[in-house]
């Protein structure tokens, strides 16, 4: 029989009817197949997001013996404060000097010149002895033998001054202006002297000798000379 002709017991519409009711079927169970895949993946992924969410709640254990630092920010850094300076003690000025008054060692200047460096002979060794204010304002001083004292030595020994055996009048109170020096000449006479004012003095061996002028807080220079 031609497979195009018909049953004559079954019609047309019973045919194309039971032929949608076949593709519905299939349609139904890949549709049932598809819900069951997406369902069973579903779950799963869940799981595995829950899993990896758990392993991050979850505290190192190393990390939890280690032992915790806080920093504790310290006051003196911080750039806003700065150091207290420390009170410094405020120096009263010096009283200004009235004239008259004594003079101090800072206000004068002391020296000493000798007249020759080699003395022949029977020629005495001769000094000129300057003292100068260079204060602001006059002042007094002694200028006396034993105050504004010369001595003589050689090396070591103390051959003459001009303190040993001063009779009379020590003191001698001269008035220096500024800048107007006291000037005053000294002779040797070539004799050692000493604290013994009643023994003979003794002449000066020839050789090298030093004289120096001293006076309270004050020295001159050395001035060398040489007896024959």
């Amino acid at each position: 029989m031609d497979p195009d002709t018909f049953r004559s017991d079954i019609g047309a519409d019973i045919y194309w009817r039971r032929r949608m009711a076949a593709l519905v079927g299939v349609l139904v169970v890949v549709a049932v197949v598809a819900w069951a895949c997406s369902s069973t993946s579903g779950p799963q992924d869940a799981r595995e997001k829950g899993t990896s969410a758990a392993k991050k709640d979850v505290p190192d254990p190393l990390l939890a013996i280690l032992p915790t630092v806080t920093v504790i920010p310290s006051p003196s850094a911080s750039p806003s404060a700065s150091p207290t300076p420390e009170p410094r003690e405020s120096k009263a000025a010096p009283r200004p000097r009235r004239p008259g008054e004594a003079c101090t060692s800072p206000q004068l200047v002391l020296s000493m010149e000798g007249q020759g460096t080699v003395y022949p002979p029977g020629i005495r060794p001769r000094f000129i002895l300057t003292l100068v204010n260079v204060g602001k304002v006059m002042c007094t001083t002694d200028v006396g033998p034993r105050t504004m004292e010369v001595r003589i030595t050689s090396g070591d020994d103390r051959v003459w001054s001009s303190s040993d055996c001063v009779s009379g009048e020590t003191e001698n109170i001269r008035k220096l202006d500024r800048g107007i020096p006291y000037v005053r000449e000294l002779v040797w006479d070539r004799r050692r002297s000493g604290n013994d004012c009643t023994a003979d003095r003794v002449a000066a061996r020839p050789g090298t000798y030093v004289a120096v002028v001293h006076a309270p807080g004050l020295r001159s220079r050395k001035a060398v000379f040489h007896l024959r």
